[in-house]
């Protein structure tokens, strides 16, 4: 990529991962059309420079020629995250956003602005730039070395410097939190926190106040001042995953959120100012939401400013050697108590069966397979006969049998995974909290998940009746 094409980077929103040329990506621009009274149009590409001015003086950036204008009549400048700012320069008339008269506002795909006489429309459009694949297999935790993952990890290892917003798009189990890490790690925010906030785990009543905290008497059972996810987050990065399950009541306070960078606790009316990156995954297709009317089109605008659109497992079977040598060097059920390993190595024909098939589940799958084939090994080594095993108690539906035996199945085939994806979560949680004697602290390290996160969970399913202090479980 040349120098200016680097240097644009800096200024533009939303790279998005290849798709079925690999070798490109699309570079989400900016552009002002300008509208006079005689119905001639002009464009003006945005991000060239990070504040440009709008008026009738000839040492403007866009010099309009209407005598209803001021001199210096508007700036549109782009922040350190990539969205467009216009601010109002105490113009003689005043300037509009979609009829409404503003002194300074966020600008929105489409938004139409009114300054004398003149309109000018903000647009975006996409242009196709090439960018090359990684010579790296890795980038933070995850591996690979198909082609499209050395070509994310190219894009990753451009836009983790940056402040740029990320949404990561993918099928269930694909490592989208992984994505989120690894841009963390190799931020300038990587020494500080990243708050994991999982929007589908959180009942629907409490999610306000799991994201942006409440006052002591808010509501029932607010028995003290807390903080959210967003507070928790400050400095460092809020990593928002199944994002396409927030409900649209609450879209608009996370759009705030984004643009004002501020949020207020639920209950209070001062606003907390926040410096906080914000990452977000869902394996919906949000556009498709959008159209539909399930997701606000400005919100998804301000998440999208840059997108990467994760590859299924079946997409790179060349990649399960890795993957398979990752997870057995890094998980914990691969490790005897003095250190060791339990196997070192995954025969040939193994890892053939492995590529032959087509993991529905991705990497999480992947994952489980490896750990039912660990119990089976044999000194030290997986064989072909220890997964042609596992593989075959998939088969024969044993588990599904139990967690479908009392699940609807004439229901629309999205309710009826969801029904069997709760009774598994019911299931699993509650041998988990019995199994560490209810102790909430001991579960969440050993489910490797956060324990705000399992408490939530947990009260979702009725498992815990009422929340819990933060301090009422906590080991010594």
């Amino acid at each position: 990529m040349t120098d200016d094409k680097s240097k644009e980077l800096e200024f533009n929103t939303a790279i998005i991962a290849p798709d079925e040329n690999r070798e490109l990506i699309s570079l989400r621009k900016y552009q002002l059309v300008v509208s006079g009274n005689e119905g001639a149009k002009r464009k003006y590409e945005l991000g060239k420079k990070k504040t440009i001015k709008i008026g009738k003086k000839n040492d403007n950036d866009i010099v309009i020629d209407d005598r209803t204008v001021s001199r210096y009549h508007v700036e549109i400048s782009v922040t350190e995250d990539n969205n467009y700012v216009l601010k109002d320069l105490n113009s003689t008339n005043g300037t509009s956003i979609n009829g409404i008269k503003v002194k300074e506002a966020f600008l929105t795909q489409g938004d139409l602005i009114e300054i004398g006489e003149t309109k000018l429309e903000f647009q975006t459009y996409d242009e196709k730039v090439q960018i090359e694949p990684s010579d790296e297999n890795q980038f933070g935790q995850m591996v690979g070395k198909s082609r499209k993952m050395r070509q994310i990890f190219g894009i990753l290892g451009r836009i983790s410097p940056s402040q740029a917003t990320v949404i990561v798009e993918g099928e269930t189990g694909t490592g989208k939190e992984l994505v989120a890490k690894a841009i963390h790690e190799h931020s300038l925010r990587k020494d500080k926190p990243f708050i994991v906030f999982d929007c589908s785990a959180v009942a629907a009543n409490l999610i306000e106040s799991e994201l942006f905290g409440h006052t002591k008497g808010s509501f029932t059972g607010a028995l003290k001042d807390r903080m959210g996810a967003f507070e928790a987050a400050n400095g460092g990065t809020i990593f928002l995953d199944e994002i396409g399950e927030l409900s649209l009541d609450l879209q608009p306070k996370l759009l705030r959120a984004l643009e004002q960078r501020e949020i207020k606790r639920v209950g209070s009316t001062k606003s907390v100012s926040l410096d906080v990156r914000v990452i977000s995954a869902t394996n919906r297709n949000l556009k498709e939401e959008v159209k539909d009317g399930a997701f606000r089109e400005d919100l998804y605008y301000r998440l999208s400013v840059v997108k990467i659109q994760l590859p299924s497992l079946r997409e790179r079977l060349e990649d399960i050697p890795l993957i398979v040598e990752k997870i057995l060097g890094s998980a914990r059920f691969n490790r005897k108590p003095d250190g060791d390993y339990y196997v070192t190595r995954v025969e040939d024909d193994a890892l053939k069966i492995l590529q032959r098939y087509q993991w529905p589940g991705n990497i999480r799958e992947l994952h489980n397979v490896i750990e039912r084939a660990v119990s089976f090994s044999e000194k030290g080594v997986i064989k072909g006969s220890h997964l042609q095993y596992v593989f075959s108690e998939i088969e024969s539906g044993e588990e599904a049998t139990v967690r479908l035996q009392n699940i609807d199945l004439d229901k629309p085939f999205k309710e009826a995974k969801q029904a069997v994806v709760e009774s598994f979560e019911a299931e699993y949680l509650q041998e988990l909290l019995e199994r560490n004697k209810g102790n909430v602290s001991k579960a969440a390290r050993e489910a490797k998940i956060d324990r705000k996160h399992l408490r939530n969970l947990l009260v979702k399913y009725g498992i815990l009746k009422t929340e819990l202090d933060d301090d009422d479980d906590e080991d010594e």
